[in-house]
């Protein structure tokens, strides 16, 4: 996020909250891919639930990417 915004801390909440969400998103994407790899993976590993965590995951990405170009889009039109 900070080469985003790398002068300056974004001053709309709404910039910080989608920022937020898409870099707690991409933190746990990453860690529920972890989860299905087999040096990771345990025995009792539900593959199910892990994979509908990574979708979850990625909807959120998607979620704040959207907000971020929305959000963008109209101050840029301002």
């Amino acid at each position: 996020t900070t080469s985003a915004f790398p002068s300056q801390k974004p001053k709309s909440e709404l910039v910080r909250t989608s920022l937020r969400l898409l870099t707690s998103s991409a933190y746990r994407l990453q860690s529920e891919c972890k989860k299905t790899l087999p040096v990771e993976s345990c025995p009792g590993t539900d593959i199910q639930l892990v994979t509908q965590q990574v979708i979850q995951c990625a909807y959120d990405i998607a979620k704040a990417a959207k907000q971020l170009v929305t959000i963008t889009t109209k101050e840029n039109n301002n």
